[in-house]
């Protein structure tokens, strides 16, 4: 059975060190994505800052990735790109998932961090009318 997600939450990436991170959750969008800047390949890794103004601890924080591929994306404006694509881990209601992130520079977004349907489908039903249901039931443990 799917589990309600608000439209707005906090999430955790395990295995990027990043706890708490406004993520949005937007159905009209098909790929996730991770705010990141200065994004380069070196010695075959794939490095990145990643940007998060709420969490001075971890804004600008460089992120290595030892696997990765390119996918392209359409962005909202129709706009198709590639963009650097890793997969990596969320916690989300106390459970691990995998997840796909594509690495984009949402300077002009408002979450660093959104959530789309590809990883939505079969786990989550979206209830616009609610904000952290994850990271409220995350507080009350």
């Amino acid at each position: 059975m799917k589990r309600n997600i608000g439209r707005i939450d906090k999430a955790d990436f395990p295995l990027l060190k990043l706890i708490d991170v406004e993520v949005k959750i937007d159905t009209g969008a098909y790929t996730s994505s991770i705010h990141c800047k200065n994004v380069i390949i070196e010695d075959n890794y794939l490095k990145c800052n990643f940007l998060d103004e709420e969490h001075p601890d971890y804004n600008e924080m460089e992120i290595i990735f030892d696997k990765y591929d390119v996918k392209v994306v359409k962005s909202s404006n129709g706009q198709a790109e590639a963009r650097y694509r890793i997969e990596t881990e969320v916690l989300l209601f106390g459970k691990i998932h995998t997840i796909h992130l594509t690495l984009s520079d949402r300077d002009d977004m408002r979450y660093p961090v959104l959530i789309g349907r590809k990883f939505l489908t079969q786990k989550y039903n979206v209830d616009i009318n609610k904000t952290n249901l994850s990271f409220k039931l995350k507080n009350k443990k």
